[in-house]
């Protein structure tokens, strides 16, 4: 057993390239879901249900796909329209659309309970259009939804694996490789399980950082 561990070691390399590429695709798949969901959570929240209602069910379809069977489709079924994505592309085009529709839900949920009182009175200070969604809505969403975005980055990190499926060469194929060309299944998946927990933890650690500034702020 030392010595698969061992094989492992000598192969970290492929490991740690895995791993860059996972918080890449990871951090910044986030960052265009929060940006996108944002956006979209302004139209969940139209009073106009011409707006409204359209992209509520465009909302709850895409939460409704598993995200393997989506990857599938962005990479092999894209091309039949005459858009042709490179792996990694195709698993970064993924998680922006697949965690847009969770960014979006997890910010209507927390607008829909935010009180009146602060939007009315910045209304009545001026606070109009982007200046009010941009000053007012979206700083109180972020802080009171950190725990919400928290799970979610998680559960981007873990998702992430399934892009192996499509050669990304993220942390789950790096693993794999070592494994596959040395049969060490148990050493090389333990050792990317133990790596898949620190980023975890960290998530978890942001998080906890984010809760306090929320409870300072109150």
């Amino acid at each position: 057993m030392s010595r698969d561990f061992g094989i492992v070691w000598d192969h970290a390399d492929l490991l740690v390239e895995g791993l860059i590429n996972t918080v890449i695709l990871s951090l910044a798949g986030a960052a265009l879901a929060l940006m996108l969901g944002a956006l979209l959570a302004i139209l969940l929240m139209s009073r106009n249900r011409a707006v409204r209602i359209p992209f509520r069910g465009m909302v709850d379809l895409m939460r409704c796909v598993p995200f393997l069977m989506l990857a599938y489709l962005v990479y092999y079924g894209l091309p039949s329209f005459g858009l042709n994505l490179d792996n990694w592309s195709a698993g970064m085009f993924t998680i922006v659309i697949y965690n847009t529709a969770y960014m979006a839900e997890i910010f209507r949920s927390v607008w829909s309970r935010l009180g009146r009182e602060s939007l009315e009175a910045a209304t009545a200070f001026g606070f109009q259009g982007p200046r009010l969604y941009i000053r007012i809505i979206f700083p109180q969403i972020f802080l009171a939804s950190g725990p919400l975005l928290g799970n979610q980055l998680i559960q981007i990190i873990k998702d992430s694996a399934f892009l192996t499926i499509i050669a990304v060469p993220e942390l789950t194929h790096a693993a794999s490789s070592i494994q596959a060309q040395y049969f060490v299944p148990f050493a090389a998946f333990i050792v990317a399980v133990l790596i898949y927990w620190a980023l975890c933890l960290l998530v978890e650690a942001g998080v906890f950082v984010v809760e306090r500034a929320a409870e300072a702020r109150r």
